[in-house]
Parts: C-alpha cells; sequence; structure tokens
C-alpha cells in the first residue's frame, strides 16, 4: 500500500524487492537491515531525504501528510485505519496457522460482518470519507485485494465498485498495469506460509 500510496503522490520512488530466498534473506540480514540508518530497521522502510521511517502505518501517515491524503475526519480516519489493521492481521495470522483450511470458516463469518460495515460506512462514496482520496482509501484497497484472493464470492457489488473506483485512478490504474507493479507477480504472504495467497486482477 505504500508503493500505491506512493504512485498516487506522484512521488519519484524505486522500490526495492526482498526475495523470500536463501540468497534474498543472506543479503538483508547480514548486509543491508543494520546498515540503512535506520532506527528500528525492519521490513517495509522507506527513505526519503533525511526522513527514514519503518512501519507499515508510520510510513503510510508520511506520506499521507507529504501528499495530502489525510482523512477529512481525522478521528474517523484512525478507527477505520485499525480496523482494516485488525483485519488483516487476522487474515495474517490464519494464514501461516497449519489449521488453515479449519480456521477459514470463521474468519470468513468475520469477514462478511466486516465487509457489510464498511459498506455502509462508504454510503455514496465514493471513497472512505466522501470525494478525497486518504491513504485509508488506499490501506482498505489492498487489504480488501487480499481478502478477495481468499473468498471472491464474499465480495458483493458495492465493495467491487469502490475496489473499482480505487484501482482507475489514473496514477493507480498506470502503476497497477504496469512491468514494476509487484503486486501482481508476488504473493500475499511469503511461500511459506500454509496459505501464500496468489494475487487477483481486475476489481
Amino acid at each position: 500500500s505504500s508503493c500505491i500510496n506512493a504512485e498516487y503522490g506522484g512521488a519519484d520512488w524505486k522500490d526495492t524487492v526482498i526475495p523470500c530466498t536463501e540468497e534474498g534473506f543472506k543479503k538483508w540480514f547480514g548486509e543491508t537491515k543494520e546498515n540503512l540508518g535506520l532506527d528500528f530497521p525492519n521490513l517495509p522502510y522507506l527513505i526519503d531525504g533525511d526522513v527514514k521511517l519503518t512501519e507499515t502505518l508510520a510510513i503510510l501517515r508520511y506520506l499521507g501528510r507529504k501528499f495530502d491524503m489525510m482523512p477529512v475526519d481525522a478521528a474517523k480516519g484512525d478507527m477505520v485505519e485499525q480496523t482494516i489493521m485488525d483485519h488483516r492481521q487476522q487474515l495474517g495470522k490464519i494464514s501461516y496457522n497449519p489449521d488453515f483450511e479449519k480456521l477459514k470458516p470463521a474468519y470468513l463469518e468475520k469477514l462478511k460482518i466486516h465487509l457489510d460495515r464498511l459498506t455502509k460506512f462508504i454510503g455514496d462514496g465514493p471513497f472512505l470519507f466522501g470525494n478525497k482520496v486518504s491513504y485509508v482509501d488506499i490501506l482498505a484497497y489492498e487489504f480488501l485485494e487480499h481478502a478477495r484472493a481468499l473468498s471472491p464470492e464474499s465480495f458483493g457489488e458495492p465493495i467491487m465498485a469502490f475496489l473499482g473506483r480505487v484501482a482507475n485512478l489514473p496514477r493507480i490504474k498506470k502503476w497497477l498495469e504496469s512491468e514494476e507493479c509487484t503486486n501482481k507477480t508476488y504473493t500475499i504472504n511469503s511461500p511459506m506460509a500454509t496459505w501464500p495467497g496468489a494475487p487477483v486482477s481486475g476489481a
């Protein structure tokens, strides 16, 4: 989602990918991780001039402030952000569990409730907070695409319409269709996960 935020903001940026291979791990842990000047070395990371950040939400909020992509309602923006992260973490948790198939039905029940509530929140939209696109829209888009890869049948027309509106924003559309876009080539989780998650195409 940081890549999509940067693209929507019109940034001149470069994506550094760490391959999930023995060689990739060796390079990251042995050569790169402790030598970037990061306060808390981790993935993902962002370097923007003198600004060096790790942690997904810290990066997203920074990009949101930089590119005027903050929610018009700050309190509800925080609420929706955290709700999305809660569900994203739940999906990640079961994805690495050996009992994934047993846990999946209960997760999908929770997902249905979440999608119903999110649909009601979006209302007439077109985005989460009206006409202005925020970093929370991008965060929601990425999570929903991950969940759709797991259960496309859970997604009705209103949520699909929201995904389509985000994906068809000109800069985002151009990036999603480009060769540089890793969203369509890398699995959602690492290859070691019980459910790695193949990306879906088209919203």
